[in-house]
């Protein structure tokens, strides 16, 4: 259990080192992700006024509509796409990414480049 316990401080250290660099405005967002072993969570939060402006997941209808795995770098695209055009859809069109103490690295990566993809702006 101490090496479970290991891995969750390190993950909390990087989250509160990467949230001391970045926060959310009204103009842009801070689009934060956060990763489990099979889902992906996104939210457009405003830091200011401490709302979320609107959110996806891989639990929603419309990623299960695509009937891809949220374990996959495959499906973090496709959930990058959703909440780009989600994005948009609430006038949302620059926004500040937060990794959440995660590596920029595979379904993280994805996502991020797909929501570029779509039309965001980091």
């Amino acid at each position: 259990m101490k090496k479970l316990q290991k891995k969750q401080a390190a993950l909390a250290r990087r989250h509160r080192r990467v949230r001391g660099k970045i926060s959310g405005t009204p103009a842009r967002p801070r689009l934060c992700v956060t990763r489990s072993n099979k889902n992906i969570y996104v939210q457009f939060v405003d830091d200011v006024a401490g709302k979320t402006l609107c959110g996806v997941s891989t639990l929603g209808p419309e990623f299960k509509a695509l009937g891809t795995s949220g374990a996959t770098v495959e499906g973090a695209a496709a959930l990058g796409q959703i909440a780009g055009k989600k994005a948009q859809e609430s006038g949302i069109t620059e926004v500040v990414f937060d990794r959440g103490g995660n590596l920029y690295h595979g379904r993280v990566k994805a996502l991020a480049d797909a929501a570029r993809e779509a039309g965001l702006k980091f």
